[in-house]
């Protein structure tokens, strides 16, 4: 089977997704700054989520644009992935409301890490289907840059206990990290065309 339908079923997926995190906001009920301040914890959280969620369907599109054919495990692992990115919206809004409190902080950290555990079992599925000489096996090699990012995401969950600011800056850093899609199978999509 081509990845085509895999990949219309994900995108449609993940645009709801972000619709049911941007229909979380409250409109604020008053014209002032005050009022507008209020919101700025949701805010916040919805902006976060937002680039997370890009970023996933980002790296998603071009690890589906290296595979060639999809059997039932890549199947399977692909809805893991959009069943942990599913639960972005609840925790984006139990987070924002809550200003950050450790506990859906935690939460949030949570959800992000089991995002990237699936992320990368989608990864290694499809890698699974490549040839081991594959220019993407070759490329994403033993992902030093995943494996620090679910690092760094076990180290936030810890500190958002007793210190949820900075374990939300580190889901922001982690986030930066992956901002700019995946270079690796980009070259590796580069080296199967030339072929």
């Amino acid at each position: 089977m081509t990845t085509t339908r895999l990949e219309a079923f994900s995108d449609g997926v993940l645009a709801i997704i972000i619709t049911i995190m941007v229909l979380e906001l409250k409109v604020p009920h008053g014209t002032d700054w005050t009022t507008l301040s209020q919101l700025w914890p949701g805010f916040l959280s919805y902006v976060l989520s937002f680039i997370y969620v890009g970023i996933h369907w980002n790296n998603h599109h071009h690890l589906l644009a290296a595979c060639k054919r999809v059997d039932a495990s890549i199947m399977w692992a692909n809805l893991h992935l959009l069943f942990w990115l599913s639960l972005v919206p609840l925790a984006t809004g139990w987070m924002g409301e809550n200003h950050f409190a450790p506990l859906p902080t935690a939460l949030y950290g949570f959800v992000l890490l089991a995002a990237a555990i699936a992320y990368l079992i989608l990864q290694a599925r499809i890698m699974a289907e490549q040839p081991r000489t594959s220019a993407l096996a070759t490329e994403i090699g033993s992902d030093l840059k995943g494996k620090i990012s679910l690092v760094l995401y076990i180290i936030a969950i810890g500190t958002s206990f007793f210190l949820p600011s900075l374990a939300w800056a580190l889901y922001a850093f982690v986030a930066a990290i992956w901002l700019v899609p995946d270079r690796r199978i980009e070259r590796a999509l580069g080296a199967t065309e030339g072929e």
